[in-house]
């Protein structure tokens, strides 16, 4: 019988990428959950599967606000999960430093609806999908290896390790087999405009100067991205390759927790300048002080990617090369820019 997951958030970026890769990877039923009405978009969907008509039998998706709890008859029409892969959250730094609470709610009241459903439906593993973001601001040549202390900087990443420490709860309370993901920047086809990789080639291929988030007296602002297929790859490796380890009465332990590492780390005019060299256009950039603007901004982070590289995962995908497509794929569709 063939496995059937639930993905929620899967008309986001990162979940129409995690949607792509597991229709590609397996033969599963996937069940996706959207409330299309915050970053969201069915456009995504269209995409990825409007060229394999073979794939569509195996797909479901159910529109639904998860702050708001399952249904028994959503339930039942979802039907029997194996996995969960729990994507779905408000992820903009900007915009939850403008809008604290209602960010931090909206997360939180989602980690709960999903958890809550988890202790109903017992999957074999629910994946929580996390953030470099959490541990906050790495120093210069530090790298946070998995259960690094948590120390978030603003309400986004506050809000991310509010959901850990919630699912880390129900794992201990309710024995739920809870995996923590930890990832860093993720770039792909599709990607909202609003995040760096995408905003650096709209303003080359507008001809208008390119922001560079730096900082006074020659501090430098660096970021490690990954291609949203290497992020569906480590999950779908660990789903296929590890057991959820639960929790032992009397123990004090921990659920499975990774980081998922992008190969390597580039400072914010490096990665402007390696985009404008691969679409063949002058780089204009003025550099600014992000702080003046986004209060508790990270000018660094970084993850140590020693635990899974040792159980045998591989990125499928370069830097370059997944840039390359990037690039190539939003130049033939131009409304994305």
């Amino acid at each position: 019988m063939k496995k059937r997951l639930l993905l929620t958030g899967i008309g986001g970026f990162i979940g129409s990428h995690f949607l792509a890769h597991f229709m590609e990877k397996t033969d599963w039923e996937i069940v996706g959950t959207d409330s299309f009405r915050h970053k969201g978009l069915t456009d995504r969907v269209h995409i990825v599967m409007k060229d394999h008509p073979k794939w569509k039998p195996r797909l479901q998706i159910f529109t639904h606000d998860l702050t708001a709890p399952f249904s028994e008859q959503l339930i039942t029409r979802i039907g029997k999960i194996d996995y969960i892969i729990n994507m779905a959250s408000e992820s903009h730094v900007q915009r939850a430093i403008e809008e604290p609470e209602y960010f931090i709610k909206n997360n939180i009241f989602l980690m709960l609806v999903m958890l809550e459903y988890a202790r109903k439906i017992k999957p074999k593993a629910f994946v929580q999908i996390s953030t470099d973001e959490v541990y906050g601001a790495a120093p210069k040549g530090k790298r946070h290896k998995e259960w690094s202390t948590i120390l978030p900087s603003n309400p986004y990443s506050a809000s991310k390790a509010a959901q850990e420490a919630i699912a880390i709860s129900y794992w201990r309370t309710y024995k739920l087999p809870i995996i923590i993901t930890n990832t860093m920047n993720n770039f792909g086809e599709m990607q909202d405009p609003e995040k760096y990789p995408a905003l650096i080639l709209r303003h080359l291929m507008k001809d208008k100067m390119v922001p560079i988030h730096g900082g006074k007296a020659g501090v430098k602002g660096s970021r490690v991205y990954m291609h949203a297929k290497n992020h569906a790859d480590a999950v779908l490796f660990i789903l296929k390759n590890t057991k959820p380890y639960t929790h032992q009465d009397g123990c004090i332990d921990y659920p499975d927790r990774y980081n998922i590492v992008g190969e390597k780390e580039l400072e914010n005019l490096e990665l402007a300048k390696l985009i404008a060299k691969l679409v063949n256009k002058p780089l204009t950039y003025k550099k600014f002080d992000y702080h003046a603007i986004r209060p508790g901004h990270d000018r660094r982070y970084g993850l140590d990617g020693t635990k899974l590289k040792k159980l045998g995962w591989k990125a499928p995908i370069s830097l370059i090369e997944g840039l390359k497509q990037t690039i190539g794929w939003t130049l033939k569709n131009k409304g994305w820019l």
